[in-house]
């Protein structure tokens, strides 16, 4: 069972990350993969909603919490062996809202890789957050559309502006340059283990309509948007 220890343990070392990527906009994080441990799986598997669907193998959060900590022992052993290796993701479509017919593809992961993409988000966000731009809104954590409007709003009064630009990127996330998105994450990030399962995610396959695509051709690994400081742009 989550105690509190295991939650301050925990959120202790993401706070230490981040407040020394605070200190250092170029530092570089080279021990990063031992932070993915029972006590950090414990906290994310409490985290997750047992009410999401269900990935391919059809486990739930009830079934892997009934042998919970002998599996987060085996996933424990598993990463540090360098085997484990992300399962294929269902992709299923649903309907974008206020958008009439059009709809949008939706990856479920496999309950535990939940777990890991977690933990790696946690990791990903301690680092990145601290250096994010304050005119940035999208996909962070505690900060939603409100603080946006709110932004938007004191700019437009403060400013002179001829024009609001509106942009719309279709499949933005399944379009993402993996290639340059690592180039970048080593820029911050060293280590190797780490920076090997990240790679390891991008590569799972999608099962979409009973065809199994394989990562190459798409991606719903996650929301990583990373903003240099020196950008100008206001991001919604």
């Amino acid at each position: 069972m989550i105690t509190t220890e295991n939650q301050i343990t925990t959120a202790t070392k993401l706070k230490r990350i981040a407040w020394l990527s605070s200190q250092d906009e170029q530092k570089q994080f080279s021990q990063l993969i031992h932070h993915f441990n029972e006590d950090a799986f414990l906290v994310c598997y409490q985290e997750l909603d047992a009410k999401k669907a269900i990935g391919i193998d059809g486990v739930s959060k009830e079934s892997y919490g009934a042998n919970l900590q002998q599996n987060l022992k085996s996933l424990v052993s598993r990463l540090k062996a360098m085997s484990y290796i992300s399962g294929d993701i269902r992709s299923v479509e649903i309907r974008k809202e206020g958008s009439g017919n059009k709809t949008r593809n939706l990856g479920i992961s496999n309950f535990e890789d939940k777990i890991v993409q977690k933990m790696m988000q946690k990791v990903l966000e301690s680092i990145y957050e601290p250096i994010f731009l304050t005119s940035s809104f999208g996909f962070r954590s505690g900060i939603g559309a409100h603080y946006a409007i709110r932004a938007l709003d004191k700019h437009l009064n403060s400013n002179v502006v001829e024009c609001v630009i509106d942009i719309d990127l279709a499949n933005f996330f399944g379009t993402i340059d993996r290639k340059l998105l690592l180039e970048i994450l080593q820029e911050r990030i060293q280590d190797k283990k780490l920076l090997r399962y990240i790679q390891r995610m991008f590569k799972a396959g999608i099962l979409s309509k009973g065809e199994l695509i394989m990562g190459e051709e798409e991606v719903f690994c996650g929301k990583v948007q990373i903003f240099s400081q020196r950008s100008p742009a206001l991001y919604l």
